[in-house]
């Protein structure tokens, strides 16, 4: 048997054979995929790891515990810068000079060349002019100038060089780090920085910023002044290279927790979707094999002891698929019933005709027409009890429902058959219902109407002509109870069960043959179960227990009045 899934795959090959070679196989490989790996489980994928690519996100930011290394070393950078500054006041200041008081040049490099060797940063002093008078990165001698250039750090093994250079793209791409502005290195002794220009002013400076590279890049400038007058400037700059290496480590380490966790929800998640969609799947698969199959062979898979939502669609599958076989039996029982019950005044139609055509006699031949009369009435009420009986299902479904008085439509249905007694002869038909209580039921009126009227044509039909077919109703509980009596033969002895069913043909004696159906009392069951109820029969008995009737017992859920 060829399912929807195979049919859509044949297509797709047929599609994916007309296309170009290259789009072929990605074509094939995205089919293989999906059939591999249900949108469902893609889905919840997606879900699980979209949460975690936001942590994953917020870790590479980390801006507090960066900014707080930058304030740190900003802070450490400015008490340097003071305390220098406050040194080169007291050192290097000539303020006896008679032509050009000042800093001292050589006292000026002399500090410098000093401190370089105990501080990492790079320090630069300027002259009141701005002019670059020292620089702990050139240091001059009797044989010139020497520049300073830090030795880089040992190399990283190659996979750790990898992670640091895929590390430095993405830092360097996010926002916040090209937000910052670009340190550009002037050089020269006329070069003046903005920083320097400013506190040359008297104002303190303290610069983040970033390297070409995308490296951090600090600075601080402060004046050299001495009871309040400013004799130059002096500059420290450190590039941040601890300071990403400190959050670098940080990182590190919580990707390191973030990989774990990643691994650990991809593999939940996988079976997380895998408790959901293989089920799902194989209840698709067997609900289309079932749809596509004439075979009984093709079953539901029983989830039933999964105490979830899986359980609960597989039991209803299962529920549904037995009730649709049921089904199916009963509109098969119920045409091989039809068939029948047509077929027998067809023949005696048939019979009926062929032997009208042979006869000359006007008398036998009018009593054949009597007979061919008799057979179209019985198929007219056949079919016409046949119609109503397979469209109670598709009305009961779409009417609506509304409250329903039994005890004035027992009254009503009482007076009506005693209006017409004379015109209708046979037993009298008597209302006797409980005054002062409510008996309200909700359902479809006419349909209820037409079981009530199926149930006393019925009881009248076995009673005598001087007997009385009683109509009772009571309230008991939460339901309504209503009783149709007559004073016949009874019901036959185990038969209080079948004569619901179609066709049921046990009638009175003296009855004329093809006068009911047999469909009344299966019509009025249906009728009664879509309303919820329950319908039996049963024989009333004397206090001797002989049978003196046949009572038919309707049991419907009662509903409040209306006010």
């Amino acid at each position: 048997m060829r399912t929807t899934d195979t049919l859509r795959a044949d297509r797709d090959d047929a599609a994916v054979s007309r296309a170009p070679r290259p789009l072929r196989r990605l074509k094939a490989a995205r089919r293989r995929f999906r059939s591999r790996v249900s949108g469902l489980t893609i889905r919840i994928l997606a879900i699980n790891l979209f949460s975690v690519a936001i942590l994953f996100i917020g870790v590479l930011y980390l801006d507090r515990y960066q900014n707080s290394l930058i304030r740190g070393e900003l802070d450490a950078l400015d008490r340097q810068a003071e305390v220098m500054a406050r040194a080169v006041a007291e050192l290097a200041v000539d303020t006896d000079a008679s032509v050009d008081p000042g800093l001292v040049p050589e006292r000026v490099r002399r500090i410098v060349r000093r401190l370089s060797a105990v501080l990492a940063s790079r320090v630069r002093i300027y002259s009141a002019e701005g002019r670059l008078m020292a620089d702990s990165r050139m240091l001059t001698g009797p044989g010139g100038t020497v520049r300073i250039q830090p030795l880089p750090p040992p190399e990283p093994d190659p996979m750790r060089r990898f992670a640091n250079q895929l590390y430095e793209r993405i830092v360097n791409w996010l926002p916040r780090r090209s937000e910052l502005p670009v340190w550009n290195e002037l050089t020269g002794p006329d070069a003046l920085f903005e920083d320097v220009r400013l506190a040359l002013g008297g104002t303190v400076i303290r610069k983040v910023r970033v390297t070409e590279a995308g490296g951090l890049f600090l600075s601080v400038a402060v004046p050299v002044q001495r009871y309040k007058q400013v004799w130059g400037a002096l500059m420290l700059s450190v590039e941040g290279a601890d300071i990403d290496a400190s959050v670098r480590e940080v990182r590190f380490e919580i990707l390191g927790m973030f990989a774990v966790t990643l691994g650990i929800t991809i593999l939940l998640s996988l079976y997380l979707a895998g408790t959901i969609t293989r089920p799902i799947q194989r209840l698709a698969t067997a609900a289309e094999q079932v749809r596509a199959s004439h075979s009984r062979r093709e079953t539901i898979p029983d989830f039933g002891r999964r105490r979830d939502e899986i359980g609960d669609l597989s039991r209803s599958l299962k529920a549904m698929t037995e009730d649709l076989w049921a089904r199916m039996d009963a509109i098969e029982r119920f045409a091989a019933d039809v068939a029948h019950e047509i077929k027998n005044p067809l023949t005696s139609l048939r019979s009926a005709v062929e032997t009208a055509a042979r006869l000359d006699d006007p008398e036998r031949r009018q009593r054949l027409m009597a007979i061919i009369i008799d057979d179209v009435a019985r198929l007219n009420r056949l079919i016409t009890d046949i119609s109503d009986a397979s469209r109670v299902d598709a009305e009961l479904s779409r009417e609506d429902r509304g409250p329903i008085d039994i005890a004035q439509a027992l009254s009503a249905l009482a007076e009506v058959y005693a209006a017409t007694a004379e015109e209708r002869g046979g037993p009298a038909v008597l209302a006797e219902v409980e005054e002062g209580v409510d008996l309200v039921v909700a359902g479809q009126e006419g349909r209820l109407i037409q079981v009530l009227r199926n149930l006393v044509e019925n009881a009248r039909s076995f009673s005598p002509p001087n007997g009385t077919v009683r109509l009772q109703a009571r309230q008991d509980g939460t339901a309504i109870v209503i009783s149709v009596e007559d004073d016949g033969p009874g019901l036959p002895d185990g038969k209080l069960e079948a004569v619901f069913d179609r066709f049921y043909s046990e009638r009175p004696e003296g009855e004329k043959f093809g006068t009911h159906s047999g469909l009344g009392l299966s019509i009025s069951k249906q009728i009664i179960e879509a309303h919820d109820g329950l319908i039996r029969a049963e024989n009333r008995r004397s206090a001797s227990g002989d049978v003196i009737g046949a009572r038919f017992i309707v049991r419907l859920p009662s509903t409040p009045a209306r006010a």
